[in-house]
């Protein structure tokens, strides 16, 4: 005799599950994602802490190292934070990054963008030489955009080396035209202990700046997730995802001392549409303490196209006296983010997409010793390769701040997706759940011993009730 279905009965069961879903799901509307529910520009760390900014220095709540914040600056606003550093000659380094998000459809000009920038307890400004800027740029795509600001010791630096209160802080700009709304800030401090014996302070001058090949290789698919903090974890290889117009995606790869990092980004054709779009595809990078190090962009025309870094030196501690910020940058080990936007204005000329997205990711070199640091870095191992870095990479897992999502499998992101967008409430979820797990019970209790079984060792079996994958 054959194994029994659940009879009448699970078809019953089923039946009201079908109805609910057709109430739960208005006609004509998929039960997976599609554009109008595309993710959210920017996923912040789920353990950030939301801290209100001062309109004056003396009235700023103090930032911690190594915690994550949420703020809010408003059109034209200007915001302070606060740090408490030691003497210059204790600490090497204390860096602050502020990544702005503003909402979707947000109408924003080439020249708006945020300023950040160190005081002293006097109300001096440190000059550290550091890029504080961060704009749109001629894409006029409204994106995440981060900019940051440091306190540099050491020779050349003349300000901002005794013990106190400094003051963060972050203005932001925007001109005629742009939209008024209130951006989200993320904020992070780092900071750098010093080094325990003194080394060069000249940054090196000979290195391989040849312009390199793209990797080449079959390519694997590899999620991007929408923050610093959900970044996808890549290791040397080719790498494919899909983008929409309008969505920014984070990724990152571990660079250790010594090391050289490569990486070219191609977009590739689109399924209908034509015309022109002078800035598309933009791709940057930030180093461990998310300062910007170098950008690229790309037009497009429907075509595939093609951008790619410029050559970056092997990671070294004396790469900080350097005046290029794409030397600079390179000063520390650690994870390097690739942050990938497509300019909105793509969907006007050629649909939201998705459109195919392909990294080509190179890290030359072998890792060599670490500066000799007196103390240790906060958060500890940001200016480190470790074990777990590696192995993250070559699995393609998230990064570990949380992001309130992008940390889940790809599978289980878009299953999610799909749930949503059906439009079928927590109730109709745990109906239907409750129904098929009715269904599976009855079947159980007809199938009696006729369970799925698989021999395992020591003669016993192995009931397999049912089994999901997820990529």
């Amino acid at each position: 005799m054959g194994r029994r279905t659940g009879g009448w009965r699970g078809r019953t069961v089923l039946a009201g599950a079908a109805a609910l879903l057709s109430v739960a799901v208005p006609a004509g509307q998929a039960t997976t994602a599609t554009a109008a529910d595309a993710p959210p520009p920017y996923r912040f760390a789920v353990d950030a802490e939301r801290i209100e900014g001062a309109d004056q220095a003396t009235n700023a709540e103090r930032l911690t190292p190594g915690t994550y914040y949420r703020s809010t600056v408003p059109d034209n606003g200007k915001l302070y934070y606060g740090l408490r550093l030691d003497e210059a000659s204790t600490a090497s380094g204390a860096y602050v990054s502020a990544t702005a998000v503003p909402k979707p459809g947000t109408k924003v000009r080439y020249s708006d963008g945020i300023k950040v920038s160190l005081q002293d307890p006097d109300g001096h400004r440190c000059f550290s030489g550091d890029a504080g800027i961060a704009r749109f740029g001629p894409t006029e795509s409204p994106r995440p955009i981060t900019a940051w600001a440091s306190r540099r010791t050491g020779p050349g630096a003349y300000t901002c080396k005794g013990a106190g209160t400094y003051s963060v802080l972050v203005e932001r700009t925007s001109g005629p035209g742009s939209s008024l709304d209130d951006w989200e800030l993320e904020l992070q401090y780092v900071s750098e202990p010093a080094l325990g014996k003194a080394a060069s302070t000249a940054a090196p001058q000979v290195w391989d700046s040849a312009s390199p090949q793209a990797l080449e290789g079959p390519a694997l698919a590899r999620e991007g997730g929408t923050g610093f903090s959900g970044a996808r974890s890549l290791e040397q290889g080719v790498w494919k995802d899909g983008i929409r117009a309008g969505q920014t995606l984070f990724y990152r790869v571990p660079v250790d001392w010594g090391q050289q990092l490569d990486a070219t980004a191609e977009l590739g054709p689109a399924a209908s549409g034509d015309g022109y779009l002078g800035n598309a595809l933009v791709m940057s990078l930030h180093n461990p303490v998310r300062a910007l190090v170098d950008d690229a962009d790309t037009g497009y025309d429907g075509t595939r196209k093609q951008t790619a870094l410029r050559p970056l030196p092997p990671v070294a501690y004396e790469n900080r006296f350097a005046v290029e910020d794409q030397v600079g940058g390179m000063r520390f080990a650690g994870w390097y983010y690739l942050v990938v936007h497509l300019a909105a204005e793509v969907s006007d000329k050629f649909g939201d997409g998705p459109f195919a997205l392909t990294l080509h990711v190179r890290v030359k070199g072998t890792a060599q010793e670490a500066p000799a640091y007196s103390g240790a870095a906060v958060p500890r191992d940001v200016f480190e390769v470790t074990a777990k870095d590696k192995h993250a990479a070559a699995s393609g897992s998230a990064a570990t701040g949380g992001d309130g999502g992008d940390g889940g499998s790809p599978g289980e992101n878009t299953a999610m997706k799909a749930v949503a967008v059906g439009g079928i409430g927590t109730g109709c979820v745990l109906v239907l759940g409750l129904a098929m797990w009715t269904v599976i019970a009855r079947r159980r209790a007809g199938a009696g011993t006729a369970e799925s079984a698989e021999p395992v060792a020591g003669g016993g079996v192995a009931r397999t009730y049912g089994r999901s994958r997820v990529r």
